[in-house]
């Protein structure tokens, strides 16, 4: 208990250095803005902004990709209650309740509850993190290679499980980007592969590219379709605290949603869309008025607006302790992380103290930053909904060239990017999810070389992988999760009935 006061207290000196505290501030005003403008979401922005953390020392860039993050959950829940849009994927539960309130006139008890919920939640999820943390940290110094590779196969094929759309197709994302991840130079061999004499594919593909290209251009693409009617209140919204009354009714359901939502979080793939649909379930089932739920109810939008907001610290822990991405957003700040040459796993900590414990307290500090900001701007987030879509979409468009040729300042980027904003465009046309992709991407030099570093160990025999109780775990975990989905179809087609 000693050890972990003194970390948080050396993570606070790293936290609160004005360079720092800046970029906490404009990661989570940053990310409060793409949580309130529908259509874009955490994943596209953190993209779009990598390029902008090259140039900034690897701390400050990961506190300010993380308050994007976060920061996104907390804007999502203003289009939900304000216009019944969600700003954000895991805001469609607030819709339900947020929307109805503010039609009674109740939209400030409605953001304020949800501001000062996620702030509670939050905080929960930080000290969690705090402790959980360095634990499993210790538990993974154990692992080898064969733990690794077998880790890594469980990170994809949980993604691809957990993905939205066909689990084949999942697969078959995952496979495409191992086999970009392959382009570049054989790191163990030292020689060129699937370059095709490219010179600008001598160093690989890189992530950055492909992230702004699936998750920005193809989001930029897709919307361009829609005609998204926003009908924002025009009443002057008041009351921004909540009442004894509100505390009274949403207190509970904050403190359920924020403990399910950190375990939720933690799972890979599951995280903050899963949490907030599980908590206003729940809500619903505890409660002695279900029959308000959907008029209005307020535990409606504090328990899941706890949940999503909990759920995004729980995402860290596999992150940072383990190395593996829990959703698409965390495969993102993977990347990042190792283009700053670090290697999230267990010896971040060991190796990182200074980001991995700075990290951590800037997400309490960025709670308490977001809590601030969110209730006074709330009249300014209702004038940029105003703004029109096609105003910003041209921006950006803009921002993304602009941001993928400073990369190396090579054209090479820019042509990539909108290749694969393309590609990424006609994947969610034809229901295939980018996220195994990227995720395959990052992790598959990894994966390959924990495989061939495993098979030097043992001589070329595979017997390793399954004489090792972690790897044999590992893989019969991943095993389960391909078989699962096989025997849920069969199921359903010998249901069916003859014709």
């Amino acid at each position: 208990m000693v050890e972990i006061i003194q970390n948080v207290g050396y993570g606070f000196q790293v936290a609160l250095q004005p360079i720092n505290l800046m970029y906490c501030f404009a990661g989570v005003l940053i990310g409060t803005l793409v949580g309130v403008l529908p259509g874009l979401g955490p994943a596209a922005a953190i993209a779009l902004l990598l390029p902008t953390t090259f140039k900034v020392a690897p701390v400050s860039a990961t506190i300010m990709l993380a308050g994007i993050y976060y920061g996104a959950m907390y804007g999502g829940s203003t289009t939900s209650i304000l216009v019944n849009i969600p700003g954000e994927a895991a805001s469609v539960v607030t819709c339900l309740d947020g929307y109805q309130m503010a039609k009674k006139g109740r939209a400030g008890a409605a953001l304020g509850i949800a501001a000062f919920g996620s702030f509670i939640a939050g905080t929960i999820a930080v000290m969690a993190l705090t402790i959980v943390g360095p634990f499993l940290s210790n538990l993974a110094l154990a692992f080898g290679p064969p733990e690794y590779f077998s880790l890594m196969v469980v990170g994809i094929t949980v993604l691809t499980y957990l993905s939205s759309g066909s689990m084949i197709k999942s697969l078959m994302m995952a496979g495409v980007g191992l086999i970009l991840s392959g382009v570049g130079m054989d790191t163990i061999a030292g020689k060129y592969r699937f370059t095709f004499n490219i010179q600008s594919l001598l160093d690989g593909i890189g992530v950055v590219p492909v992230a702004m290209g699936l998750f920005g251009i193809s989001e930029v693409l897709i919307n361009l379709e829609k005609d998204i009617k926003r009908d924002v209140l025009t009443t002057k919204v008041k009351n921004l605290f909540p009442s004894i009354r509100d505390w009274a009714e949403s207190i509970w359901s904050i403190i359920r949603g924020s403990i399910l939502g950190f375990f939720l979080g933690i799972i890979p793939g599951g995280g903050a869309v899963i949490a907030s649909f599980a908590s206003y379930a729940i809500e619903k089932k505890v409660s002695k008025r279900p029959e308000e739920f959907g008029n209005g109810a307020i535990q409606g939008v504090a328990g899941p607006e706890a949940a999503n907001n909990s759920a995004a610290g729980g995402a860290f822990i596999p992150l940072l302790t383990l190395g593996i991405p829990a959703n698409p957003v965390m495969a993102i700040l993977l990347g990042a992380l190792m283009i700053h040459g670090l290697q999230p796993g267990p010896l971040l900590m060991v190796n990182a103290p200074d980001l991995f414990w700075g990290t951590i307290v800037s997400m309490y500090i960025g709670n308490g930053m977001l809590l601030v900001l969110n209730l006074p701007l709330i009249p300014l987030w209702v004038k940029v909904l105003k703004v029109p879509y096609y105003l910003l979409y041209p921006l950006i468009l803009l921002f993304c060239l602009i941001g993928s040729y400073s990369l190396e300042n090579s054209i090479s980027d820019v042509v990539i990017m909108l290749v694969f904003g393309v590609l990424g465009f006609l994947m969610k046309k034809f229901g295939y999810d980018g996220a195994p992709l990227i995720l395959a991407l990052v992790l598959g030099q990894k994966l390959e070389t924990s495989l061939r570093r495993a098979l030097i160990m043992s001589h070329g025999g595979f017997s390793i992988f399954f004489t090792r109780p972690i790897s044999l775990m590992f893989l019969i975990v991943a095993a389960i999760l391909i078989i699962i989905p096989i025997l849920t179809q069969r199921k359903k087609l010998s249901s069916l009935p003859d014709d």
